[in-house]
């Protein structure tokens, strides 16, 4: 697929909706909003790479409480013509047809391929890739799992919710002990996967999120990883502009 000229291509991630309290997710929320009203004449899709929410789940007739500016936002978007791309991450895993039939965007709970103006990407949340951490790599089956989710949505939504804010919140706080440095090219899962892919076959650009820390390293002369981030702190994002791609902030 080739992007028109003056167009460009925006990869996001790791907004956490809802933590750590309703005040601070909103003023995030707002600029997140801001942030898409800025790209919205230039961008000719937007992929959106997981954890959009600090907990998602989707009951039959119950979606959780607000958000309601980003996710009109959104649609306002795609009604305009701007393609959507939402990728699940451990704290969205729950998505079931909502996005798809209420904001026309379309839902990936894999890492997939793209190639634009001849440029490979691999694009992905990117939990549970790589060496290690199999305890969480079980539980992602687990959570997925058809039955274990129809089990999960017959509690009350209050309940439900409240149980797994309480889990989701004992997650991050777990992670941010190693989301603030840098590990090395040797100890970065997503690296490691990204260089394993590379020995089967070539790929300009791994897109990943999950990570929490912006990071931009060359893997070759040509290939290149980019995580990006997150918008508690960061407020980062990555651009391609048909020919590069490129890690950027927003009101940096």
């Amino acid at each position: 697929m080739n992007i028109t000229s003056g167009k460009n291509i925006y990869f996001l991630s790791d907004f956490h909706l809802g933590a750590p309290n309703a005040a601070a997710s909103l003023q995030r929320e707002k600029r997140i909003v801001q942030f898409l009203d800025s790209v919205k004449n230039n961008a000719a899709q937007i992929f959106i790479v997981g954890d959009m929410f600090d907990f998602w789940f989707e009951y039959k007739h119950v979606v959780p409480r607000g958000y309601v500016r980003l996710l009109g936002k959104l649609a306002e978007l795609t009604d305009a013509g701007v393609i959507i791309h939402f990728f699940v991450g451990n704290h969205d895993m729950w998505m079931r047809n909502y996005f798809q039939m209420e904001l026309n965007i379309q839902v990936y709970y894999e890492p997939v391929y793209f190639e634009f103006n001849g440029k490979k990407f691999l694009v992905g949340h990117g939990d549970g890739q790589g060496p290690g951490d199999y305890g969480y790599k079980f539980l992602k089956k687990v959570f997925r799992n058809p039955v274990c989710q129809w089990m999960f949505g017959v509690l009350p939504p209050s309940f439900g919710l409240g149980v797994a804010n309480y889990f989701s919140k004992m997650s991050k706080e777990a992670a941010a002990k190693t989301d603030k440095d840098f590990l090395g090219e040797d100890k970065e899962f997503l690296i490691i996967y990204s260089k394993e892919i590379l020995q089967k076959e070539y790929i300009d650009y791994f897109i990943f999120g999950h990570r929490h820390l912006p990071i931009d390293i060359t893997l070759n002369e040509n290939s290149h990883y980019i995580n990006l981030g997150e918008w508690i702190n960061y407020d980062s994002y990555a651009v391609f502009d048909g020919e590069i791609t490129t890690l950027k902030y927003f009101n940096k």
